[in-house]
């Protein structure tokens, strides 16, 4: 399993309309090939910070699979424009031992990876 987490920065003002447009693109990202689950937290001291977090079977089923699929071209007429400025994604795997029973994997495989990217865009140079 790894953890993609992207720090979203929505236009000031537009953050009902965001939260509005995530409640539509959400069954989008739900419905793809190994997705497990997110969490969209809202930041409490910083108006617009919201911090996306979604769990994977392994890297390629965001990178590959989510991106690479027709799904993902609605995700990002609903979601991308919000953005200022566009966020960079990062993946995480677990490490081993050191997680809360009941916390999710603690036991990683070949799949886990920890990859930051260094732009808005993922390693496959493709935007979230």
């Amino acid at each position: 399993m790894i953890l993609e987490a992207a720090p979203l920065h929505v236009r000031a003002g537009q953050e009902p309309a965001f939260e509005d447009a995530f409640r539509v693109a959400q069954r989008i990202i739900a419905s793809m090939p190994g997705y497990r689950s997110h969490r969209l937290e809202r930041c409490i001291e910083r108006p617009g910070e919201y911090l996306l977090l979604v769990e994977w079977d392994t890297l390629e089923a965001h990178e590959q699979g989510f991106r690479g699929s027709t799904g993902y071209q609605e995700w990002k007429r609903l979601l991308h424009h919000f953005y200022a400025p566009f966020p960079t994604v990062s993946h995480y795997a677990a490490v081993e031992g050191a997680s809360s029973p009941g916390s999710g994997s603690a036991m990683p495989d070949a799949a886990n990876t920890s990859r930051t990217t260094d732009s808005p865009l993922s390693a496959a140079g493709k935007p979230a």
